[in-house]
């Protein structure tokens, strides 16, 4: 896929080089991010991986999913803290739709805390449904917390 464009916004392939970049956004955004050698592998086994920068090259936002056998489960999608609230994660979301249907994806998953109410608000404007529980997936400050399952027929 050729990168696509919006204002002042461009999505693109994520590069090995964009690591350390992503993990600055990824410790800032979450209680307990992914490593650095989580977003190496995905990019060495050739997961679906996308970096949302501005025009100067400012990272915005970034995403990792996995696509086989017309299924796409996406893995991780986050904002920058600085972007939130400002439509990036839906830009971002809609690309990322866009890149599933090119590959022909007939169902997309994800997982969600359920007490990330604007992630929650955002899927189910897209279309998402909640479709199950996995107890105890996310690490929590308490111990553990559920994950709501959610999908979304393409």
């Amino acid at each position: 896929m050729s990168a696509l464009t919006a204002p002042g916004l461009q999505l693109r392939r994520m590069q090995l080089d964009d690591v350390p970049r992503i993990m600055d956004v990824e410790v800032r955004a979450y209680p307990y991010p992914w490593t650095e050698g989580i977003f190496r592998d995905c990019l060495r086994v050739g997961y679906s991986c996308w970096v949302l920068e501005s025009l100067e090259g400012m990272l915005r936002g970034y995403a990792v999913m996995s696509m086989a056998a017309g299924e796409c489960h996406l893995l991780n999608i986050s904002v920058s803290p600085d972007y939130q609230g400002q439509g990036h994660g839906r830009y971002l979301l809609r690309c990322l739709l866009d890149v599933a249907r090119e590959r022909a994806v007939e169902m997309l998953f994800l997982e969600v805390r359920p007490s990330n109410t604007q992630a929650l608000s955002l899927y189910h404007s897209e279309g998402f449904n909640e479709i199950g529980i996995r107890k105890r997936y996310y690490p929590d400050a308490k111990g553990r917390e559920d994950a709501l399952v959610m999908a979304l027929s393409l």
